[in-house]
């Protein structure tokens, strides 16, 4: 045992202190992972020029990222949970770091194909690990300790635009390359977070084996509630995935046509939209450790729903002012989802971090090829218009139990 294991072990009890150290370094790595797939669609229009690829082609390259990215993090997640493997986070960032390197250099559509899949698969391997880690960091104040992580990675995916502009554009392809650095800083900062985690590990271990207590993902049931209530949150990852998707990949294209927008100019939309739900990532958080997971969530989506409604009826100056508001508003549940799943199942935090945001990803990547077929089959503008009905979907949230039902739930089956 390891003299900072016993010391942790000194002050360990059910509601250990918010490490908020860990917790902002955590967040500082999720932003470098996610800066790193952002590279990913900024360089589209650098490979459609360099490399003359279609949009098939680059449907593909995006499709291969997200769906390798979103169907392995659950699968990880019940790895981790049956036994934490602390340096995998080190490890998974080191796999992303190759498939930037290929990125920068690959010289065929292929070698682009496998790089975004290694990106993708250190992307998987990362998420659910580093939710677990958020989720120990946390100690009581949990909404805030995901949103601490969970805000880095939304940041991170909000400076696609910039990159574009600033590194992509004057330097091409080859550009990718200084984002190894990136991708090594944060090799080096979550090894130092892997040792704090496995000295949690083993602090944890010991206050249990002092008490006689098993750890509490061994022979768990759950009522059939509890497995109701996942389904709903699925259902709304799903409803806010795919708005999110909508306007990321398809309202540019919306403004451009509509407003007459420049390109630069229709990516600043993108990025205050982006930009405003970092920012409500982060206070979703602590107003759902205050109000109630199920509080933040139906507000964050009913909320949103008559300003994402009137978007696409509205002059560009509104449309930008409803976009900056409806990021904020939308983006406040994606952390409160994640805890909420993880509390719906004590003892898979792991499992549930990776079903929760790993569908995000994946429905992002399905959202991008169903919409864009919508709007192929009946105009981009009518398809603007029925992604801005999905927050409607948010009303199922009122059928989620609130935080003291599902104690009494729990209480009621033990």
């Amino acid at each position: 045992m390891s003299q900072q294991a016993l010391s942790m072990s000194n002050n360990s009890n059910n509601q250990a202190a918010t490490t908020y150290k860990i917790l902002f370094l955590l967040g500082l790595c999720h932003l470098l992972n996610d800066s790193l797939q952002a590279v990913v669609p900024a360089m589209f229009p650098i490979l459609e020029k360099s490399m003359g690829l279609s949009y098939t082609q680059l449907g593909m390259i995006a499709f291969s990222l997200n769906i390798v990215a979103s169907l392995l993090q659950p699968v990880i997640g019940m790895i981790s949970d049956k036994k934490p493997r602390p340096y995998t986070l080190p490890i998974a960032l080191s796999i992303t770091m190759i498939g930037v390197t290929g990125l920068a250099f690959a010289p065929r559509f292929e070698f682009i194909i496998l790089s975004v899949a290694l990106i993708g698969l250190g992307s998987s391997i990362f998420h659910p690990e580093g939710s677990r880690v958020a989720f120990l960091a946390s100690g009581p104040r949990r909404g805030l300790g995901q949103s601490i992580y969970q805000v880095g990675g939304n940041t991170g995916q909000a400076l696609a635009p910039l990159i574009t502009a600033a590194i992509l554009v004057p330097l091409g392809q080859r550009g990718a390359s200084w984002f190894i650095l990136v991708a090594a800083t944060a090799v080096a900062l979550l090894y130092y977070i892997s040792r704090w985690y496995t000295a949690k590990l083993q602090a944890d271990q010991l206050v249990r084996k002092n008490q006689k207590t098993a750890p509490s993902d061994s022979a768990q049931t759950y009522p059939r509630a509890v497995w109701a209530a996942l389904i709903l949150i699925l259902f709304l990852i799903f409803a806010r995935s795919w708005y999110i998707s909508g306007i990321t990949n398809f309202y540019a294209f919306y403004g451009i046509e509509k407003y007459t927008l420049s390109i630069k100019e229709a990516q600043v939309y993108i990025f205050a939209f982006l930009l405003t739900g970092a920012i409500g990532t982060f206070f979703g958080g602590p107003l759902a450790d205050r109000f109630g997971k199920k509080n933040i969530i139906f507000i964050s989506l009913i909320g949103s729903a008559p300003l994402t409604i009137l978007i696409p009826f509205v002059p560009s100056y509104v449309a930008f002012g409803l976009l900056t508001v409806t990021g904020f508003l939308l983006m406040s549940s994606f952390s409160v989802t994640v805890v909420y799943a993880q509390e719906l199942f004590p003892g898979k935090i792991g499992t549930m971090a990776g079903l929760t945001v790993g569908l995000a990803f994946g429905m992002g990547a399905i959202g991008s090829m169903g919409l864009g077929f919508l709007a192929d089959l009946i105009g981009l503008e009518k398809t603007i218009i029925l992604v801005g009905l999905l927050p409607l979907l948010g009303v199922v949230a009122s059928f989620l139990p609130s935080d003291q039902k599902l104690k009494e739930i729990y209480a009621l089956n033990k």
